[in-house]
């Protein structure tokens, strides 16, 4: 399994959802990637969503009612899986879909090589869909209905492989989705995330996961996307975490607790 599951309270139906933190690349996927150490490293520190585990982890310390949390310590340059791994992900455009075969800068980082492709997705791509899927199920039950927090961040320059460079870089974007987004989730997650700085909506990154099996169908499944701008939280690159780090942690917990029922006390 790539993934951790953090366990959080029984009756939580919070789940923090947090798939670009990792930076491990186990040692039989190293060969294929073209990169040699140096450059393997820039594009790691470039497109890592540094320590966003650990500030859902410290959010989940504040939380009044403990959520749970699913890590990926995989890194993305080996499997990215919140992308469709087919022509449905807009980013197979630039070589980026669930299996990248181009860099940050649209450099050729892996040849073309079905056999490989297949199993890194058999390896982690699958395992993980299945591990959210299950996660999700399980607050469900437990709760009724689900709420996947998705803890992602962002650079504050654009990188040359993004689509969609122009707009707005705010310093939290908030992604969402027209069935799984409900009006006052979007509005919780503005007003909990205002401490930060500027929140915006769906730029420079659009949309939110949802696993496949609850995706446009289940509607006690709601998901919103938290893109936290880097210099907000880090010293970037891939640095240190700044005095930021405390208010995003902060952020995201007030965000939990304004999701998540007050606990019974009888």
């Amino acid at each position: 399994m790539p993934g951790i599951l953090v366990p959080g309270h029984d009756l939580s139906p919070v789940l923090l959802h947090v798939p670009h933190a990792g930076t491990e690349i186990p040692g039989w996927t190293r060969p294929h990637l073209l990169l040699d150490d140096r450059e393997l490293a820039a594009e790691v520190a470039a497109l890592t969503d540094h320590h966003t585990d650990r500030i859902a982890a410290a959010a989940a310390e504040r939380a009044r009612v403990r959520p749970w949390a699913l890590i990926n310590p995989v890194s993305r340059f080996v499997v990215d899986p919140e992308r469709f791994p087919d022509e449905r992900e807009e980013m197979a455009r630039v070589g980026m879909a669930a299996v990248y075969t181009r860099g940050t800068r649209r450099q050729r980082l892996r040849v073309e090589d079905g056999a490989h492709r297949e199993a890194l997705l058999a390896a982690y791509y699958a395992p993980w869909a299945l591990a959210v899927q299950e996660a999700v199920d399980g607050r469900l039950a437990a709760a009724g209905r689900a709420v996947l927090l998705d803890v992602h961040s962002y650079p504050s320059a654009p990188l040359p492989y993004e689509l969609h460079a122009s707009g707005p870089r705010p310093a939290v974007c908030l992604g969402t989705d027209a069935v799984h987004t409900p009006e006052w989730l979007f509005a919780a997650a503005r007003v909990a995330f205002a401490p930060v700085g500027t929140v915006g909506l769906n730029s420079p990154f659009a949309g939110t996961y949802v696993p496949l099996a609850h995706y446009g169908t289940d509607r006690r499944v709601l998901s919103i996307m938290i893109e936290i701008r880097r210099d907000g939280y880090l010293r970037e690159p891939s640095g240190a975490p700044t005095a930021g780090a405390g208010r995003v942690a902060a952020a995201l917990a007030d965000l939990v607790d304004a999701v998540t029922p007050a606990p019974n006390p009888y």
